[in-house]
């Protein structure tokens, strides 16, 4: 999935992209709310981690102005204020949580998983497991089987099959693919999506008599449950 960060902190803004990059997303960066806000308006962010203190206009601010300028995600806001007060403040402005500084990078990845499962809707609430057919995804200890079969993934790969997981059955465009799978610096010229769909299509399906990923001519690919002609 793929992540606008918002940290004015050029040390604590590594810290974050090279922590969540690790943890299988693709994350943009921007220092400034203004950064964001036109960050956000050209590219379809699945999370926003929003820090309340920046140079321009505060975090408060800057997530009022997405919710008016029409961002759906979630928001969750990271700040050095602990009172309550100011944790309501951040959920009227439009955040959907709060966390205070210093936290611990296992609770914001914590954080990150249940807002996205709470706004994907795929699976319930303290379930971190995604499921399609004989495919079981564990987010918390990224592992993946295909019925009894573990499935060895790199690090793209898992994004890539996470993605079509919450994306069960519907046809993906290699554009959507590659606004919530890669970063800001992808080239979208390239033939690097196909090469990880043929990567991840091999690992999926070795050894196994049903097909479940998809090609959908003209439009892009699917993960179904069918039992097509895949190609």
């Amino acid at each position: 999935m793929r992540l606008l960060v918002v940290e004015d902190q050029k040390k604590m803004a590594s810290f974050l992209k090279r922590g969540l990059t690790e943890a299988g997303y693709a994350v943009d960066l921007a220092e400034t709310g203004q950064a964001a806000e036109s960050l956000a308006d050209e590219n379809p962010y699945d999370l926003i981690v929003l820090d309340a203190m920046l140079p321009d206009q505060n975090g408060f601010d800057t997530a009022r102005h997405l919710r008016v300028e029409a961002y759906s995600g979630p928001i969750l806001m990271l700040t050095a204020l602990s009172g309550t007060k100011d944790k309501i403040h951040g959920l009227d402005a439009g955040a959907d949580d709060y966390l205070v500084k210093p936290f611990d990078f296992e609770e914001l990845l914590a954080r990150i998983r249940a807002l996205l499962r709470r706004h994907s809707g795929t699976t319930a609430a303290g379930n971190s497991v995604l499921k399609f057919a004989d495919i079981q995804m564990d987010l918390i200890k990224r592992k993946i089987h295909r019925g009894k079969r573990e499935l060895l993934l790199t690090a793209k790969e898992f994004s890539l099959l996470e993605y079509f997981l919450r994306n069960p059955g519907r046809p993906v465009s290699r554009t959507e693919i590659s606004e919530h799978v890669w970063d800001a610096h992808f080239d979208s010229e390239s033939n690097v999506i196909d090469v990880y769909i043929n990567l991840l299509r091999k690992k999926l399906e070795t050894g196994q008599e049903k097909k479940i990923l998809k090609t959908v001519i003209g439009i892009g690919y699917a993960l179904t449950d069918e039992n097509p002609d895949a190609q």
